[in-house]
């Protein structure tokens, strides 16, 4: 029982923060169900919800979309997939989990700090492909993507908007490598089943709060998610 409700709460929460912010899922979700599930169910869990939020928003989202950007973050990634698979065949990964870490902390503290860049349609490519290589290597995509889009002072809607359709392409391609190279267990897809009903309230709550979340407070939102997702995978690690 106490198992439920705590896979229960999980869901909710990193549904609502999905759903409000078009980031955060993984975030949340994944530390905790990590607990709850083997290291491969946990991932597919989290790769299987992420994509009923992004294909459930898409439509009513669609017109935030910055397609430009949207389609250089997808050619980008067709880069880096393959590269952070091999990061992940050779590289120790508590090394590199401690880096990209380290890193996501020290460039979000810049960002607080005012630093800014200026979006170029080279930097998109690069921006993609690092995301692909981060959802190939350690399964979290966000942190680039969150890092440049507040670095270039992007609106909420569109980044919103412009993330959680990348997610919806990111995260699929994702999901087959996961099943195809990995396998899947009949406990991943009724896990997953079960959790659908939550992942609606969190879908409708999330929509709330989205319309009420100003844009310096979802600036702020953003960095604490970022400072978030770099100590954890730093102190994971230890």
């Amino acid at each position: 029982m106490e198992t439920i409700i705590l896979f229960s709460v999980i869901i909710l929460l990193a549904s609502v923060l999905q759903t409000s912010t078009g980031f955060g899922f993984s975030i949340v979700a994944t530390p905790f169900l990590l607990v709850l599930f083997d290291p491969r169910e946990a991932i597919q869990i989290n790769l299987i919800l992420s994509l009923i939020i992004s294909i459930a928003l898409i439509l009513k989202i669609k017109h935030d979309i910055d397609k430009r950007i949207l389609k250089r973050f997808i050619t980008g990634s067709l880069i880096g997939l393959p590269v952070g698979i091999s990061i992940f065949l050779i590289m120790d990964m508590t090394l590199l989990k401690l880096g990209v870490g380290l890193l996501i902390v020290v460039l979000t503290v810049l960002l607080v700090l005012k630093f800014r860049i200026h979006q170029s349609d080279r930097r998109d490519l690069v921006i993609g492909g690092v995301s692909g290589a981060f959802t190939t290597s350690i399964g979290i995509p966000g942190p680039p993507i969150l890092l440049y889009f507040s670095g270039t002072a992007t609106s909420k809607e569109t980044l919103r908007g412009t993330t959680l359709a990348f997610y919806l392409w990111i995260y699929a391609i994702s999901l087959v490598i996961q099943v195809i190279v990995a396998g899947t267990t009949r406990d991943v897809w009724e896990s997953s089943l079960t959790a659908l009903p939550i992942v609606i309230i969190g879908l409708v709550l999330g929509q709330m709060l989205f319309k009420w979340i100003s844009q310096d407070l979802f600036r702020k939102l953003t960095y604490i998610l970022l400072l978030f997702s770099g100590i954890y995978l730093f102190i994971q690690q230890f």
